[in-house]
């Protein structure tokens, strides 16, 4: 009866050991999706960040953008035809 008992025993602690290994083997997957998800959500914002950006860039780079503020901020002009030299090579 103790072989009988024992091997009892050692079976119920195999169980157990299974069960806890089950449960913290969930909690880890659970864990993994909720950063998988937060990490789904920060490469989400980041890209519409970075389209915002472009858009931005885009409109800043325009070419009367860039005239309007070399008048506005540098007093720049466009030369008057009889004011362009061209040379001839």
């Amino acid at each position: 009866m103790n072989l009988r008992a024992f091997v009892i025993v050692v079976l119920l602690a195999a169980i157990m050991a299974s069960g806890v290994a089950v449960v913290y083997a969930r909690q880890q997957h659970r864990q993994a999706y909720v950063e998988l998800n937060r990490l789904v959500r920060q490469r989400d914002e980041s890209n519409l960040e970075f389209s915002r950006l472009q858009l931005e860039q885009a409109t800043w780079a325009e070419t009367n953008r860039i005239e309007q503020v070399a008048s506005q901020r540098l007093g720049m002009v466009s030369p008057q035809g009889d004011s362009v030299v061209v040379l001839q090579p």
